[in-house]
């Protein structure tokens, strides 16, 4: 196959308006399917992209090995940029296809022949979907435990907690400086070292707010930043996805507030919320299944054979 016609390069922020078009071709509801994302999450995967008038194909990398997401095109034009993908990894990578974080629809659309593909369902990577107004308001039973922590924080912090919306022009040291302590806080190992990448790409979107589209927000007590939260709103979809939620760990109710209040302030339109994937971290899992999902947004790994 010819690639001559693709442009081919390395992420940058100043690409953004220039991808973000491909990203209305086609709304899969899950976390991928934001631009900001994937700028935040660059340098883990090593993140170039080849791109023509009508679709976008991912390269990257995990452990090593190249492997892609779901091209982002739209769906009349998946099958022809999933061609071009395998035959840009088969004839220029000289690799066999390897398609990560792939959705329930793509998979529907490409309709695969499972001689030639493995296609694996892969749960750890299910992004959890809630009910925007119940995360606003936790009404009713199955948010009763939240709503006793959420008003046992306001009366522990009465008249000493505030929310502010936040911006990076005038915050960015002051967020880095409560993630550090965070991350220090952490009382958890993972090999992959997600959560120093994370705080990186955390890093990098805030250095590079000018070219990119977020809302943030925080709350503070006796003036100092306590929580964090950073996300998009798809107005199509109208859906929040919620991209970074870090909160004091030693503060009850915290975080449930930091969910409610983001929520309030900078998506008060939103219907959904998307609060990404648990990495198989049991805790986590755990922590996300506590916020009463309405629905898991399935993704699946395409290897071709």
């Amino acid at each position: 196959m010819n690639f001559e016609h693709f442009i081919k390069k390395e992420m940058e922020p100043q690409d953004y308006d220039i991808l973000l078009p491909y990203f209305k071709m086609r709304y899969s509801h899950t976390c991928e399917n934001i631009l900001v994302s994937n700028f935040m999450w660059k340098d883990y995967y090593h993140t170039h992209y080849i791109r023509d008038d009508h679709g976008l194909i991912w390269l990257m990398e995990v452990d090593g090995q190249p492997v892609t997401m779901v091209p982002v095109c739209a769906k009349q034009d998946l099958k022809h940029y999933f061609e071009v993908a395998e035959a840009y990894f088969n004839e220029v990578l000289h690799s066999k296809l390897t398609v990560c974080l792939a959705d329930k629809e793509a998979v529907e659309l490409l309709d695969l022949d499972h001689e030639k593909y493995d296609i694996l369902s892969v749960r750890d990577y299910y992004d959890y979907v809630y009910d925007a107004e119940k995360l606003r308001t936790f009404s009713g039973k199955a948010y009763h435990k939240k709503k006793n922590h959420l008003n046992a924080f306001k009366k522990a912090y009465e008249g000493r907690y505030e929310y502010r919306s936040l911006s990076c022009g005038c915050h960015h040291d002051e967020i880095m400086a409560f993630l550090r302590k965070w991350e220090a806080q952490r009382d958890l190992e993972d090999p992959f070292h997600r959560d120093e990448y994370e705080l990186n790409g955390i890093d990098y979107l805030l250095s590079n707010c000018g070219y990119l589209d977020y809302k943030m927000g925080g709350i503070y007590i006796d003036g100092e930043l306590q929580a964090f939260s950073l996300g998009v709103y798809g107005k199509v979809e109208k859906m929040a996805v919620i991209h970074v939620e870090k909160a004091n760990p030693d503060i009850r109710g915290l975080y449930p507030m930091i969910c409610q209040q983001f929520l309030c302030h900078e998506f008060p339109d939103a219907e959904l919320v998307n609060r990404e994937d648990d990495m198989g971290l049991e805790g986590l899992r755990k922590s996300k299944m506590s916020y009463n999902p309405i629905y898991l947004e399935e993704k699946y790994e395409i290897r071709q054979k």
